[in-house]
């Protein structure tokens, strides 16, 4: 639910890396493989239980447009029936198969970031969800591996509300379905994204 919101904002993240490196280095790969974007639902008040999405793209481009691009069908919470609840009743992936953060950075921001330096900023960005989309602001620490990849990471949990994005009639479903007293409407997410110099 609220979760895939969170998904969206951990995007805006990994955009971020990109700056660290010149404009004339050219485009920035997300290494779809290599990164991982998480979220946590909590049930009946005080269960809970962690999850993510694999299926995630994107790239900086080098005029700093960026764009993380998450494949909802990939959900996982680690049970098969949940996992399709969520893609059917609460993302509705017939009608919304993806979530999408975008941005436009100042490349030059983050040009003097040293190999192995890191570094903490806070991004802004445009979060698109089941047909609605907000700005955020994301606390996020960039390093420089090796001056081709760049690691943007979480610096402390994202919390989004999935009324925001015109979620609460799906995870009312979800919790009827499941039989729950509660699901929270809201849900922190962390991530760790890597980038490649193209």
């Amino acid at each position: 639910m609220r979760l895939i919101l969170t998904a969206s904002l951990m995007a805006l993240l990994t955009f971020a890396a990109a700056c660290s490196q010149p404009a004339a280095s050219g485009d920035w790969r997300l290494d779809g493989e290599r990164s991982r974007l998480s979220f946590v639902s909590i049930k009946s008040g005080e269960i809970a239980e962690a999850h993510s999405f694999s299926g995630l793209s994107g790239a900086v481009a080098p005029d700093g447009q960026a764009e993380l691009v998450i494949d909802l069908a990939t959900v996982e919470t680690g049970i098969d029936i949940r996992n399709e609840r969520m893609r059917e009743h609460l993302f509705e992936i017939g009608s919304f198969a993806e979530a999408r953060v975008t941005t436009a950075l100042d490349l030059a921001a983050l040009a003097d970031l040293e190999t192995g330096e890191r570094r903490s900023l806070e991004i802004e960005a445009t979060v698109s969800l089941h047909g609605q989309s907000i700005d955020i602001i994301a606390p996020v620490i960039v390093t420089d591996i090796d001056g081709r990849h760049v690691l943007v990471e979480s610096a402390a949990p994202v919390l989004l509300h999935i009324g925001d994005f015109g979620l609460t009639d799906g995870l009312a479903t979800l919790q009827e379905l499941a039989g729950l007293p509660s699901i929270a409407p809201v849900s922190p997410v962390s991530f760790s994204l890597l980038f490649t110099r193209g």
